[in-house]
């Protein structure tokens, strides 16, 4: 099986946009490749400076991912911090790579443009992106097509490496761009993001969820009135329902004597039903965090196998003379 590798920053609650846009092809895929995933914590801190919250979104991404049916004993699930190789090989590819490359970044450019404070580990963060991603010798990298270029940098990174020291050291690995990845629009119609604090989040507490989802933004047509059937509303309700049922939700608005409260309602409880079992599952784990803390240590011991052998290798290939490891 070709081996996948794919990160997720723990910046925050997970919601709709994460599960559609990326999460649910993960759990798809996992018996088509052989899956490392992990929390980003370590790139997180480029951003995120309160620990309490960093601690907070780590677990949460932990739970949401094991209930939404991510196995461990398909995969490997781990905490990026766990595998400190990871931050030693950026430092041997930091050596490799032409600052210029780091400064084209469309992602530091966009960030730096909305007043993020330019911290050298923004500027740098591709550079631990690749070694994230080179560590593991992986085949194939879930993208989508606006993340594409950090992929390339990786492989750039890659090839810089291998030609300055004569050797096919590191594989390059190619995107699996997942073409029909679910745009998912938030409350306001924009794409759903914790930027814009548009989020609908399938784990809040019902209360929660209900004032999330009656937020969404409609036009002020009266309730006897036609209206545009593709909404808000019916976009997202289209993502968790049956061609049927989406059509029919089109035809009331275009009848008319259907009000976006009603739709709204129906969107509550089709969200609530389909991920009822997963809801019922992350309870139940979050009652047992001594199973969460063995499926990532199992998962930063299979993954510090692998990164320990890669980071050795690539010591000795540069002229460090350490080798701990192997002694």
């Amino acid at each position: 099986m070709k081996r996948s590798l794919s990160g997720i920053q723990p910046s925050g609650t997970l919601h709709l946009g994460n599960y559609f846009g990326a999460m649910k092809q993960f759990i798809e895929n996992q018996d088509k490749y052989e899956g490392f995933y992990f929390v980003a914590d370590y790139h997180s801190l480029t951003s995120l400076t309160k620990p309490e919250l960093l601690r907070e979104s780590t677990k949460n991404i932990i739970l949401d991912y094991l209930a939404l049916g991510l196995d461990p004993e398909k995969c490997t699930l781990f905490l990026q911090s766990d595998v400190p190789e990871h931050v030693e090989l950026s430092w041997l590819l930091s050596n490799v790579t032409p600052v210029g490359l780091m400064e084209r970044g469309h992602s530091y450019k966009d960030k730096i443009a909305k007043g993020l404070f330019p911290n050298t580990g923004l500027l740098t963060y591709p550079i631990l992106m690749a070694a994230d991603i080179l560590i593991y010798d992986s085949d194939v990298v879930p993208v989508g097509k606006d993340q594409k270029q950090h992929l390339e940098m990786a492989r750039d990174i890659a090839m810089k490496f291998n030609q300055q020291y004569g050797v096919e050291f590191f594989k390059l690995p190619e995107p699996l761009i997942m073409e029909n990845l679910a745009v998912v629009p938030g409350t306001d119609g924009q794409k759903m993001s914790k930027s814009y604090g548009n989020t609908i989040n399938m784990f809040a507490p019902k209360n929660v969820l209900k004032k999330q989802v009656m937020s969404i933004v409609t036009d002020s047509a009266e309730l006897e009135a036609p209206k545009n059937p593709d909404n808000n509303i019916s976009q997202i309700y289209k993502l968790f329902v049956s061609e049927e049922k989406y059509q029919e939700m089109r035809a009331k608005f275009m009848a008319g004597g259907y009000g976006y409260g009603h739709a709204k309602k129906e969107l509550l409880e089709a969200i609530l039903e389909y991920f009822k079992d997963a809801r019922a599952r992350r309870e139940e784990l979050e009652k047992n965090p001594e199973y969460i803390e063995e499926v990532l240590r199992k998962g930063a011991l299979k993954a510090r196998e692998i990164a320990r052998k890669k980071i050795t290798e690539a010591k000795q290939i540069v002229g460090l003379m350490g080798n701990v490891y192997n002694k």
